[in-house]
């Protein structure tokens, strides 16, 4: 091994097996479904991981040693399903579910413990430092070595891109020779060798820089590795490895871990949501209690607009006005001198009156402007203030406003002329005093804060029982 190569942390093997299935990897993606599934929580925990390792590095400078056992374990796990899948396909045995280092298979990593690591760069590396770093391995890995941050692609994080290209390229050479070319396979573990020296020094395990460099073949520093027809028990490639320790991680603690990241990731999601309700009810309401949308602009050549049918159900047990309260809609036509109708009535006898009747129905707000579905027809038989079909209603000249107590059932909104003639220009509002908000504010905030407490229980004593564990078989 050069001396370039003996300084870099991170150690990266792949040896390939001389007899790989020509058909085995049109179905790999379905094989590793258990692994990806286990790995989608063991990176969530990466990540909560990686945040409490941030501030502990912060404030002291050191890398807890049981969290970093853990990540590098998650690491290596993600390295040998990621070895089998489609970032390398150079074998066929199936990964082991298991943080620790595997001897006899034929995928291995490791990360060399840092005693200190610096303070400072921990703020700026793992953004503004690995930046030229991120813009080469996204054209390696298709951005997926972005993993380190949590996200569930860090289950594979070199199948895309170029080395996605290169490992297809190989595959279909092997289906039809029986034979994975050396060049490829030496090029594709150089592409993964660099990309997991990125997601390393990203996820702060090292302060040394990932050196822009493709160092190809299966061992880190000596060449193309191939598995020799001997039985794959009897290999040790990994005798001169260097070891990250001793590790307490058990099943049940990595289980309490990976829930507790979850756990915590939910708390943080429903605290500001929470959050965000408060901020709503408390500072956006109006002076009459409303909170209330944008005005938007509608207007049709037809007779009338309506929106489409409003459906609040028909359950007896939580009546519609108990969460929404009182309704307000408000109408003004565009010219103040032209009065307005607006009025809301059974979704039922609107449709009676408004059958064989021109007029649009909204269908959607795209930025703002609205959609409408258009229904041909002529004018309607009578105007609309002479009906009774309507709850609430109004109309007149200036600005018309109706307020409703809403109850189950289905319900339409119309605007139209007071006398039934065609065209209409208007700006609308609709507003609501929302009385739920409180309570349900209260609820989620109080979960949130359950599933936090939760969370950091779980997390602190797997971390305190792993670091414990480690102490001792250290001693």
């Amino acid at each position: 091994m050069t001396e370039s190569q003996l300084a870099s942390p991170v150690t990266l093997e792949g040896i390939l097996e001389p007899t790989l299935s020509r058909w085995l990897w049109l179905v790999k993606w379905l094989i590793v479904l258990p692994h990806l599934f286990v790995l989608f929580f063991l990176w969530v925990a990466f990540f909560a991981v990686s945040v409490i390792a941030f501030l502990s590095i912060l404030f002291t400078g050191r890398y807890p040693r049981s969290l970093f056992e853990f990540n590098v374990g998650v690491l290596r796990w993600t390295w040998r399903v990621s070895y089998y899948s489609y970032a390398a396909l150079g074998t066929d045995s199936y990964p082991p579910f298991t943080l620790a280092d595997v001897p006899d298979y034929p995928a291995h990593l490791d990360i060399t413990y840092p005693e200190r690591l610096s303070r400072g760069l921990v703020l700026v590396k793992w953004w503004l430092l690995a930046i030229p770093q991120y813009l080469v391995v996204g054209i390696f890995a298709g951005g997926a070595a972005t993993a380190w941050s949590g996200n569930d692609r860090g289950a594979t994080w070199g199948t895309g891109g170029l080395t996605g290209l290169l490992v297809l390229v190989a595959a279909i050479i092997l289906t039809f020779t029986g034979s994975y070319p050396r060049p490829i396979f030496d090029l594709v573990i150089g592409l993964n060798r660099w990309v997991v020296r990125v997601v390393a020094y990203a996820a702060l395990m090292t302060d040394r820089y990932p050196p822009f460099r493709l160092d190809m073949g299966g061992s880190d520093g000596a060449g193309a590795a191939t598995l020799p027809p001997t039985p794959v028990a009897a290999i040790a490639p990994n005798a001169a490895r260097p070891s990250i320790g001793p590790s307490g991680w058990t099943a049940g603690r990595i289980v309490a871990l990976c829930l507790g990241s979850v756990l915590g990731l939910v708390s943080i999601g429903m605290l500001a949501g929470g959050g965000a309700i408060a901020w709503l009810d408390h500072t956006q309401r109006d002076a009459s209690g409303y909170l209330t949308s944008p005005t938007r602009t509608f207007a049709t050549s037809t007779y009338a607009i309506t929106t489409d049918r409003i459906d609040l159900g028909n359950t007896t047990d939580l009546a519609p006005s108990s969460i929404l309260g009182t309704v307000r809609i408000r109408a003004t036509a565009t010219n103040p001198t032209e009065p307005s109708f607006i009025g809301i009535g059974r979704h039922a006898a609107v449709v009676r009156y408004l059958s064989g009747v021109s007029h649009v129905t909204i269908t959607s707000l795209t930025g703002g402007v609205a959609n409408y579905r258009r229904y041909p027809g002529a004018a309607p038989v009578v105007p609309p203030t002479a009906l009774s079909t309507w709850v609430r209603s109004a109309y007149g000249p200036g600005t018309q406003s109706i307020t409703w107590k809403p109850s189950g059932g289905d319900w339409t909104v119309v605007a139209m002329r007071p006398d039934g003639a065609r065209a209409l220009s208007i700006t609308a509002d609709v507003g609501a005093t929302v009385p739920a908000l409180g309570w349900i504010d209260a609820a989620i905030l109080t979960v949130g804060g359950m599933l936090l407490i939760a969370a950091i229980l779980l997390v602190t004593l797997s971390i305190v029982f792993a670091s414990r564990r480690s102490v001792i078989d250290s001693g």
